[in-house]
């Protein structure tokens, strides 16, 4: 695959967790988290992604998000990395991440956290996407199993700042 490949970044924030008496990286979801999650994944499939590789955080409630979002995706995921390095990340700390990314990927999901995830979309969104998407993602921020999708051409490695194009914004619909 040639660096100068279009590939997409999707990212997924987990969705709604509990706040049980434990420590913050071991929260399960919550009754609406297992309710979204797959809501999210029929999203994705629906959307016609079939990602080449997942990057997701270690947390319980990520891990917990993309099991449950994966199930609703026509075909398994090749390869899924559980990257403790995003667990509680800056969008710098994430973007270093991405650029370890194999080349022959041309789609991944990243499962995060906010504000990481939210920052990490803001930030890559080059001045192309000061559209509709990018709007509406920070009027309503980037809530729980929401998913935002990014294309932009070249290497993993080349990641950086305003290198992407926000061409989708998803929320799940509230009651």
């Amino acid at each position: 695959m040639s660096v100068n490949t279009s590939r997409r970044i999707i990212v997924l924030r987990h969705a709604k967790a509990d706040w049980p008496q434990v420590d913050d990286h071991e929260r399960p979801l919550a009754e609406r988290g297992r309710h979204d999650a797959p809501i999210a994944g029929q999203w994705l499939a629906d959307s016609g992604i079939d990602p080449d590789y997942v990057l997701c955080s270690t947390s319980v409630r990520t891990r917990e998000t993309w099991k449950l979002a994966s199930h609703e995706l026509p075909k398994r995921t090749r390869r899924t990395n559980f990257e403790k390095r995003i667990y509680d990340a800056s969008a710098g700390e994430i973007i270093e991440v991405l650029k370890e990314t194999p080349q022959e990927v041309a789609d991944l999901i990243l499962v995060g956290h906010n504000p990481g995830v939210q920052n990490l979309v803001e930030v890559l969104a080059g001045d192309e996407s000061l559209g509709d998407e990018l709007a509406q993602l920070r009027q309503q921020g980037f809530p729980t199993a929401g998913i935002a999708v990014l294309t932009f051409d070249g290497s993993w490695q080349a990641v950086e700042p305003g290198v992407g194009r926000l061409v989708s914004y998803w929320a799940p619909p509230r009651d």
